[in-house]
Order: structure tokens, then sequence, then C-alpha cells
């Protein structure tokens, strides 16, 4: 015996005064034990605030990384397909991870055999009668006893989520409807629970320390009236973090009890177990054997737990094995909450030595519990974390360089884009100016080519208007058809002239031209458009129209085909004014018909040879003309009467006579023919005359239709171009936007992923506070 009290007593000079909760003092006083400090229970509750609170933070970035990745485009190289449905997989591991640390708490699970004093226990530690107690098989179900922020307590059943009363305490043998957990747990009650049923008994959590630390605290039937120890053990133990077997000190530890824990720690690793030897108070009856029972009963606890189950060390397992008196600890308790002495009533000797072997039994029990809890609920769980946050940065980094890597892929792409388009219109300007200086270059040409050639056919006029062959006829109708046809003969001949003479040329010319305005264009285009200048190919079809419009040219043309002595005084008359550089039509002639001058001029005679003086001549010619214009015959008689007197009657008489026999000649060869030929002389010279007044204007419509197929064709060149500059800055915009995207993309993969660092250095932190630093 003296070896338990000094055990006791060395904890009593280590542990101080016996303590109980609410009080502080000497004289049986009890320290306060609700201090945070003192409670090694708040490790656990710290350490499931900040978890929560990690985890809080690794929903909300999971939340952001999922909703980042279903945000991308799904045809983008940036993320796959299974990388996002790995994200939303994340999503719901951590929301169930969340539910089950809101769930969390530090489990204790009593187990033992039949009136061993497992509820007694429970009270003791709660400090209140809650669970039922009483001789012979009292716990007919689980009771679990949980805390509640509520100020009333209830309970609540498997099959129901009724809140039941739980201090309604009636007879077992009544027949009202049990309600409360001194009737749903009793065995004697009439209402029978299963053996395996749990019944959650919420207490409120400022009347227990323990409650209010989330402690959790599982009553259950004894362990030898029941052959469903594997079922009790899948429903109420894998989940426990510490177990407390409940022995009877009156008597030792029996096979069943063993058999259990035996089946406990095959289903879970080295599971945390208390022994408490209950009724120790007993032994104060046999002080004589007090010392060698303990020792008989700490040798064979203390070779349970380490050889037979080998879950702790020797030196470990004497802190797992507690020899104390539950029925006094709670008599005690609820006598100092009446405000009665802590060792008042009937207790037995040795009551202060038990009573701190309770408290002894509380506080390991605490640190090992908080420890354990710490362990088993939260290290799995820091490292389920991890593994997401480490999937989602290697997610997050393959994301950023993906997108850093096409963002300089699409940088240079701009770039080359923009480089391309600036080429573009700088050339585009260049090869404007030098298209247009050619084309003005060719005009040129053209128009003084067709003035050449349309000279030279005028200077031609009379073969073509000889090669005219319908038949002629002085009538009016049939004279103005004639003109007609005439006119369309000449159009029709000079334009086939000029043709034949120009097109070839100008076909050639403006076919290498357009050619090469087309090749150095289409330079200016990307390679998926150069097949379009197929379509702005010079057209095969085009000739140059040369409209002369002879009817409306030769409209004014007068044609005079009567017949007119070549010998006679106004044809003389006329052609010596014409020599003399006066009028040639004076003597009624309209000046709108142009006469045609003798083929070959008169030659004048010399002055020596000449019959009449120039004074002489020029008066007799000023006579003659005011003669002829007096249109009488008093001037042709003295006309002739001043001949006869200068030159004699025999010369006159001569010359009459030839005068007369040419007259006649002329008169009789003056035919159609002649008229035909009096009339295209005429309209020859009619013709030239408005013919070159037209050179100019027919030339300038020829190199204004050449400068319009120039400029068309260039025209549809430089909208292929221009098309190709809109989609070339179209392209430049949506690669800025693409950049833009990607950069910023980039930037939040970037975040996120060191925001999976962060959050990963905080669960190191959490485990090195509370998972690495064990005692």
């Amino acid at each position: 015996m003296s070896g338990f009290l000094n055990r006791s007593v060395s904890m009593v000079d280590a542990g101080g005064p016996v303590s109980l909760p609410g009080k502080v003092g000497s004289n049986g006083d009890a320290r306060h034990r609700d201090s945070p400090a003192a409670s090694p229970l708040k490790i656990f509750v710290l350490a499931k605030k900040k978890i929560n609170d990690i985890f809080t933070e690794i929903d909300a970035y999971v939340m952001e990384s999922r909703d980042f990745l279903k945000g991308l485009p799904p045809d983008s190289s940036l993320v796959t397909g299974e990388q996002v449905q790995d994200a939303v997989t994340f999503k719901s591991k951590i929301a169930g991870i969340r539910e089950v640390l809101s769930r969390d708490h530090m489990k204790v699970a009593f187990f033992g055999r039949t009136s061993n004093g497992k509820s007694t226990v429970i009270n003791a530690m709660l400090q209140d009668k809650i669970l039922p107690s009483g001789i012979g098989h009292t716990t007919n179900c689980f009771l679990q006893v949980e805390g509640t922020d509520s100020d009333e307590a209830f309970l609540i059943t498997e099959d129901s989520k009724e809140k039941k009363n739980v201090k309604v305490h009636l007879l077992p043998n009544t027949k009202n409807k049990a309600k409360s957990v001194g009737q749903l747990g009793h065995a004697l009650c009439s209402e029978k629970l299963g053996e395996s049923a749990l019944v959650r008994i919420f207490w409120p959590k400022d009347k227990c320390t323990l409650l209010r630390d989330d402690v959790v605290l599982v009553d259950s039937p004894g362990i030898d009236v029941s052959p469903n120890l594997d079922e009790w053990i899948d429903k109420h133990c894998l989940d426990a973090d510490v177990f407390v077997l409940v022995a009877n000190a009156e008597s030792t530890l029996m096979v069943t009890e063993k058999n259990f824990f035996h089946k406990v720690s095959a289903r879970l690793s080295k599971p945390n177990i208390f022994i408490l030897n209950n009724r120790w108070d007993a032994s104060a009856s046999e002080p004589d054997f007090l010392e060698m029972v303990h020792k008989q009963h700490l040798d064979r606890n203390i070779s349970f737990l380490v050889d037979e189950l080998n879950v702790v060390t020797r030196q470990q397992a004497e802190d797992r094995v507690f020899f104390v008196s539950a029925k006094e600890a709670l008599q005690a308790r609820l006598q100092h909450q009446k405000g009665q002495p802590l060792a008042s009533g009937a207790l037995a000797d040795g009551f202060q030595v038990r009573y701190f072997e309770f408290e002894n039994f509380e506080r390991k029990f605490e640190e090992c519990i908080s420890k354990s809890a710490v362990e088993t609920k939260f290290e799995q769980h820091v490292q389920r974390g991890k593994n997401i946050c480490s999937d989602l940065q290697i997610i997050m980094d393959h994301v950023f360089e993906q997108a850093w890597r096409s963002r300089e892929e699409k940088e240079i792409g701009h770039k080359e884009m923009s480089d391309q388009l600036d080429f573009t219109e700088k050339q585009l300007a260049l090869l404007t100016h030098e298209v247009k200086d050619k084309i003005n270059q060719m005009v040129e040409e053209v128009e003084q080519k067709v003035a050449n050639a349309l000279n030279e056919e005028i200077r031609r006029l009379s073969v073509l208007v000889d090669e005219f062959s319908n038949s002629f006829h002085p009538d009016l109708l049939v004279l103005n058809v004639y003109k007609k046809e005439l006119n369309a003969h000449v159009e029709l001949g000079l334009g086939s002239n000029l043709r034949s003479r120009l097109s070839t040329a100008l076909s050639l010319s403006m076919e290498s031209t357009q050619k090469d305005m087309t090749e150095r264009m289409s330079a200016l285009l990307p390679v998926e458009r150069k097949h379009q200048t197929l379509n702005v190919l010079p057209r095969r079809d085009f000739e140059v129209l040369y409209r002369l419009n002879c009817d409306n040219l030769c409209a004014d043309f007068q044609e005079d085909i009567e017949f007119r002595f070549s010998l006679g005084i106004t044809c003389l008359i006329n052609r010596f004014m014409g020599h003399h550089g006066g009028k040639l039509s004076i003597l009624g002639y309209p000046d709108s018909v142009p006469r045609p001058l003798p083929a070959t001029p008169l030659t004048p005679m010399p002055a020596e040879r000449s019959l009449v003086s120039s004074e002489e001549l020029s008066w007799l010619s000023r006579f003659a003309i005011a003669s002829v214009s007096s249109q009488g015959a008093v001037g042709i008689i003295v006309l002739g009467g001043v001949l006869m007197r200068a030159i004699g009657w025999r010369v006159f008489i001569l010359t009459g006579s030839i005068y007369g026999v040419l007259y006649v000649y002329e008169r009789l060869t003056w035919t159609n023919k002649a008229k035909e030929r009096a009339f295209k002389r005429q309209y020859v010279q009619h013709a030239t005359r408005k013919l070159r007044l037209i050179v100019d204007l027919t030339s300038a419509n020829c190199s204004h239709q050449v400068q319009q197929e120039l400029s068309s064709t260039f025209a549809r060149l430089c909208h292929l171009v221009d098309e190709a500059k809109q989609e070339m800055a179209v392209e430049i915009c949506h690669l800025e936007k693409e950049v833009c995207k990607l950069e910023e993309r980039a930037n939040f993969a970037k975040k996120l992923r060191n925001k999976a660092g962060y959050v990963i250095s905080e669960l190191d932190t959490f485990a090195r506070h509370y998972l690495l630093h064990k005692e």
C-alpha cells in the first residue's frame, strides 16, 4: 500500500491541491480549470479554428481556380478538359473536407463490462447526473453526449429529429411513452432501443468545460451482454480518438474486455486506450492488501496495453492506468455545486488520493485526446489540402507557361503583321505614284499616236473617198442618201485604218502595263489572296473606239455641181483675185462652199510680152469687175469694145472662136462622172477641214479611254490590296486583344499559382505548430 500512496502523494505534490471547477483556494477548495491556458483541449479548439480558416481560404481559392479554368477557351492549348474536371473535383473534395471539419470533435468512447460504472465516470466528468446509472444492466444503447450552444438540454434519436427532454424522470415500469434519456437509455425501460442504436444528448456548453471544447463522450452497453461487437466497432469506434476501458477494481481485467479491444486494435492502428480501475474505494476496507492488489491490477493492465495490444511503451502505459472511484468523484462534485465542502458525506478513507487520481486521469486524458484528435482529425486533411493545392499549383503553372508562350507568339505575329501592314502601305503609296506617272506617260503616247495616225489618214482622205463606188446622181434625194453613205464609208474607213494602225500596238502596250501593275500589286498581297488577281486580268475585249461621227461633222456640207466654165470671166476673176490675195468668192458663191483651186495655177506672162500695160490692166480689171457685177449687157458690149480696140478684131475673133470651142467641150464633158468627181473633191476639202478640227478631241478621247481602262485595272488591284490591308488591320486588332487576354490569363494564373504556394505554406505552418511538435 505504501507504493500506491507514494505514487498518489507524488501526484499531489506535482499537481498541487485537489481542485474543483469554478473555485480557487486551499483547504479542499479547487483551482480554476476553465482557464484556456490550463486546458490542453484548447489546442484542438485552436487547431480546429485555424484549419477551418485555412480551408475556407482553400475553398475560395479552389472555387476561383475552377471558375478561371472553366472560363478558358475549351479549344485552347492553355488547359485540358481533364484539368478542368480535376478542378471541379477538387471543389467537391474541399467541400467534403470542410463539412467533415465542421463536424469534427474529440470523441471518447467508454467501454467495459456491465455495471463497471461507465455512465458514472461520464457523469462525474460532466459534473452532473446526465446518463442513467444504477445496479445491474443499465445502459441499453449508445449514448453520445455533446455540447450545444442552447441553454436547454435535449436529445435526438436516430430515427427522428424531434428534440426530446433530457431531465424527465419516469419510473422504468411506467406505461407512458419514453421521452427522457433516463428512459430511452435504460435497460429496464419498456420501450427499448437496439443495442447499436445511438441517442445523441445535447448538453449546454456553458455547464461543462469538456463539451465547450468540442469533446464528445460516448457511453456504451456492457460488452459482455451483446455479440454485436463488430457492428459496434464499425459504427461507433472507427472515428474515436480515445478509448476508456472502465474495469472493476473489485475483480480483475476479464477476457471479454481484452477480446473487445483486440478487435478494436485490429481495426485501428494503435488506438489510444486508457484503463480506469473503477470502484477503487472498495480497497479502503482491506488496507492490508491495497498495495498488492494495486500492483496486481497495474501489472495486468500494463501487460495488456504493452505486450498484448502493443499500443504504447511500458513507460507510457503507466500514464494510461488509473485507480479511481467515479461514484465518489460525482458525489463530491454534486455536493460542491450545492455549496457543501468537498469531503462532506460518507466517504471512505483515501478519498483525497482517489479524487486526485480521477483529476489526474482527466488531465492526462485531455492531453492525450487533444493531441490524438489533432493528429487523427487534421493530419489527413492537411495532407489532402496540400495535395489539392499542389495539383492546382501545377495546373496554374502549366496555364501560366502556355499563356505566356502563346502571348509571346502572338506578340511576334502582331509585330510581323504590323510591319507587313506598314510595308504594304508604303509600297502602295510608292507604287501608286509610279503607276500614275506611267499611266500619264502612256496616255500622252496614245494621244500623240492617235493624232499622228489621224492626220495621216486625213491626208489620205481623197483615196478613201475615191474608194467609195456607190452610184451617183445629182438628184437631191439620191444625193442626200449618197452623202449619208459616203459619211458612213469615211467613218468606217477611218476607224478601220486607225485600228489597223494602232490597235495592236496599243493592246500590247496596255497588256504589258496591266501585267506589270498586276505583278507588282500581287507582291503586296498575302499568299492566300494572290489568286484573286486572276479576276483582275486585262480585258481581252478592250478596244479603243475612234468616235468620228462624220454625219454630224459634215452636216453643213453644201456641194456645188452646177456647170462652171473654167475660162469664164467669173472663174478667171476669182483665179486672178485669188492669185493676188483677194477673196476667192466674190461673184455669188457662198462663203461656206470651198472652191477648188486650179490644178495648175496660171502663169503670168512676162512684162515685155504683155499686150496690155499694167496700168491698163488694172483699169480694165476694175471695169470688168464692175461690168460683171452689174450683170448687164452694156457691160459685156463695153468690155468687148475695149478688147477689140486693145488687141484688134482679128485676134479678138480668133480668141473668141477658141474660147467658144473650149466652152462647148467643157459643156459636153460635164457628165455625172464629172459631177461626182467635183462632189468628191468638194467633200474631201470640206471633210479635211472639219476632221482637222477634231484631231485633238479624238486623240484626247482615245487617250481618255486608255486612261480609264488602266485606272480601272489599277483601282481593282488597289481594292484587293485595301481589303488585304483591312484584313491585316483587323488581324492586328485581334492579335492585340489576344495578347491582352493572354497576358491577363498568364498574370491571373501566376497569381493563383502563388496563392497555392501561400496556402501550402499556411498548411505547413499549421503542421509545424500542431502536428510536428508532439511531446
